[in-house]
């Protein structure tokens, strides 16, 4: 246990900042499970509207520092993808 104040209070921003960055995680991977479930389902307008919400939350926690840049840049375009390989299939 830290007995510094210094490290008392690092001790309790790291408490915050974690709630924070799980909270953050866990929004991000709850969009990007909505989108996986609407490409199973095979419904293109839901996909593709979950699509612009999913990438949405990948820049943001890019800018928030959840996700590393090129790591949201590869979710975004292997889901973009899928999409529009559904948006294919389906038309």
């Amino acid at each position: 246990m830290a007995n510094h104040v210094s490290s008392l209070k690092r001790a309790r921003q790291t408490v915050r900042k974690t709630a924070v960055n799980r909270a953050n995680k866990s929004r991000v991977r709850g969009s990007l499970r909505s989108l996986r479930e609407a490409i199973q389902k095979g419904d293109v307008k839901a996909a593709q509207e979950q699509y612009k919400a999913t990438a949405s939350a990948l820049d943001k926690s890019v800018q928030k520092g959840i996700l590393h840049a090129n790591t949201a840049s590869r979710y975004k375009s292997r889901l973009n993808a899928r999409v529009k390989a559904l948006a294919t299939q389906a038309a």
